[in-house]
């Protein structure tokens, strides 16, 4: 899967002071972060989305063909569309 970079800003300080007493502890600031993402990645994105990606990123990109895409995308749009309260007798 792709990474993409994310850059956050924070007083200089302070991000002094954690870096000296994580070194102290022999803890990682990019791991202690990474695992932090990971954590609101799990509480915020739903399961079935992330099994959606989780299944994309199992494929090589040259076997997700645009008809499995396809099939995909129509059944969430039947998903979205099955409102009950739209639907003809």
């Amino acid at each position: 899967m792709k990474k993409e970079a994310v850059t956050i800003q924070m007083d200089a300080e302070k991000l002094r002071a954690v870096k000296r007493y994580m070194e102290k502890k022999d803890a990682d600031l990019e791991k202690e972060l990474c695992d932090s993402l990971q954590k609101l990645y799990e509480k915020y994105v739903p399961a079935s989305v992330r099994e959606y990606i989780d299944e994309g990123s199992e494929d090589s990109p040259a076997a997700a063909t645009p008809a499995k895409k396809q099939k995909e995308k129509n059944k969430a749009t039947a998903a979205s569309n099955s409102n009950p309260a739209t639907a003809m007798p």
